[in-house]
């Protein structure tokens, strides 16, 4: 299996040496390894030369996490992907146990795993609700997103039928990727942390600039509308539309929003009588 690696970065020398030393140091070597700048101006590039001259340097004005994901699945030359976030890191087993674990199973396209979560330095406990599944897994994916990118090992020829991360989502953007994917595929879900997330830091490329809930509205709303479900999945997924339509509305009032608020009642309305 050829792994192609991408790591998407903006202006994180302090982390990115983790994220690609966690990659140098797997049991299962890569085929590649492509860093996506995403416009830094610390120096990431010569740094990099310096430092790493072995991976690919692929550099774009800041256009945000999104298309350096989509640029760096397009120039990649593997069968498979494996995307890793520059503030995360590996365990040194992870690609080795997901390879094992898709070739066990041969129609597997989509693996991914559990993490350790560390926020300002110190480790906390996921919550129940970001309990994570393996199989046929839509219906559990639709309230919030179940799968870290950093986890995610995917065929490449799978994204040439569901597409790319939708550059139009400055966050959700994976939520959005991973409903489309699991509509129609079964994932293989590795119940063993194999990545340290990090979170808590100012600069995540995936801070939520305003409510997230309007971002997971837009993209239930689209998928909907462009994705061929089963009567069962268009129904679950109208229903968890109008559930956080509704949260968000009541949201909208409480802070005097009064013409959004008129919208998404507009919008409640319409996906009431679909």
């Amino acid at each position: 299996m050829n792994i192609s690696v991408i790591i998407p970065t903006y202006n994180r020398k302090h982390t990115l040496s983790r994220a690609i030393n966690s990659v140098i140091d797997q049991t299962y070597e890569p085929f590649e390894i492509i860093i996506v700048d995403d416009g830094s101006t610390d120096g990431t590039k010569e740094w990099l030369a310096k430092r790493y001259p072995g991976v690919q340097y692929i550099y774009q004005p800041n256009s945000g996490v999104s298309v350096a994901r989509n640029v760096g699945i397009k120039n990649a030359q593997g069968d498979w992907i494996s995307l890793l976030d520059s503030d995360d890191e590996w365990f040194s087993q992870k690609l080795e146990k997901q390879v094992k674990a898709v070739k066990e199973d041969p129609d597997s396209m989509f693996c991914h795993t559990n993490e350790v979560w560390i926020r300002n330095g110190l480790r906390i406990n996921q919550g129940k609700k970001h309990q994570k599944y393996g199989g046929l897994i839509f219906n559990q994916c639709l309230d919030i997103c179940r799968i870290s990118p950093s986890s995610v090992l995917l065929k490449n020829s799978i994204l040439k039928d569901t597409g790319l991360f939708d550059e139009k989502l400055p966050v959700c953007e994976d939520y959005d990727l991973w409903l489309r994917i699991t509509a129609h595929n079964p994932v293989t879900f590795l119940d063993e942390p194999l990545i340290n997330k990090y979170g808590g830091h100012k600069d995540q490329l995936s801070r939520v600039p305003a409510g997230i809930e309007q971002y997971r509205i837009q993209s239930l709303e689209k998928i909907l509308k462009t994705v061929n479900l089963t009567h069962e999945q268009s129904n679950r997924t109208r229903q968890m539309l109008l559930r956080k339509m509704n949260i968000y509305l009541n949201g909208l009032k409480k802070r005097d929003r009064s013409g959004l608020a008129e919208e998404i009642e507009k919008k409640i309305a319409y996906w009431n009588v679909i």
